[in-house]
């Protein structure tokens, strides 16, 4: 077995537990690459360590490992790209609706790989086209995609658009464009509904609608969403985000989304875990009269 071990954030207690769990993986003779920066990291704790580094992932890899939280887990989809190698996302954070276990599991967890005890989760990304050039690497979202107002307490007004077909202009704080893997995320303290990963779905949430009566919409997944920002008050920009990348755009600015041409995996060691985690995660069932 080879796994791609990564840590999108490198500070001294994720480098620790890295370090940790990868001397449990060389223990259990699996072959692990790392990035430069955990390479240069781990050499510095054990000089001696018996590891290489890749320079780009290959669908060669068994797995990849990403250590942290859902915000790790979302800079990893960039590693993956289109590689279509499954990810384990091994949790040190807090809540981690994205990631597969806790480390203080990871030997059963290994055990499972092993025997393939375990199934993978398709979930699908977004992707966005503009007709302005904007900087974005990686023009995908494993949550969301949002549009935001910027250095105003004013509205900004979005004109919206389904498969060319007027929507709604919301008069709001923004608006979020969200994957069903995103639904527990910035579209749930937003009032949106909860979706299984699975479900071939796109969720439209506005972010503190001037009008009451707006509710947030779900739509099939092969949908194409159109969406051209405006606004009053100061500045001439609003922000976009692609879950943790954000960017500014110019007001007026024509923006395309759709359901990306490949999505990600992620493993899954117990059936209909999700169920189990809105529960625990979620803390449903603790009211005091159940």
């Amino acid at each position: 077995m080879e796994i791609i071990l990564i840590c999108p954030f490198e500070n001294e207690v994720s480098i620790k537990t890295s370090f940790d769990i990868l001397k449990l993986l060389l223990k259990e003779k699996i072959s692990v690459r790392v990035d430069k920066n955990l390479f240069k990291a781990f050499k510095k704790i054990e000089k001696n360590i018996n590891i290489s580094v890749y320079n780009d992932l290959q669908s060669s890899a068994d797995f990849l490992f990403c250590i942290g939280g859902d915000g790790s887990m979302l800079k990893a989809v960039s590693y993956l790209k289109q590689s279509q190698v499954p990810i384990l996302g091994i949790n040190i954070g807090r809540l981690g609706f994205l990631t597969g276990i806790q480390k203080e599991n990871l030997v059963q967890g290994i055990n499972y790989l092993k025997s393939k005890n375990f199934s993978l989760v398709n979930r699908e990304l977004l992707t966005l086209k503009t007709n302005v050039k904007i900087k974005l690497e990686f023009p995908y979202a494993l949550n969301e995609i949002t549009v935001s107002r910027k250095n105003t307490a004013s509205l900004i007004s979005i004109e919206t658009s389904i498969d060319k077909i007027k929507l709604s202009k919301y008069w709001a704080d923004g608006l979020i464009i969200a994957t069903p893997t995103g639904s527990t995320g910035y579209n749930l303290s937003s009032g949106g509904p909860i979706m299984l990963p699975e479900t071939p779905s796109i969720l439209i949430t506005p972010i503190a609608a001037h009008n009451l009566n707006v509710r947030p919409l779900v739509i099939p997944n092969e949908s194409i969403i159109e969406l051209e920002v405006d606004g009053q008050g100061n500045g001439s920009e609003h922000f976009l985000s692609l879950d943790s990348k954000l960017v500014s755009i110019p007001y007026k600015t024509k923006i395309v989304i759709s359901k990306a041409p490949f999505n990600v995996k992620t493993v899954q060691f117990k059936k209909n875990e999700f169920y189990s985690d809105l529960s625990e995660k979620l803390f449903w069932g603790l009211d005091k009269r159940n």
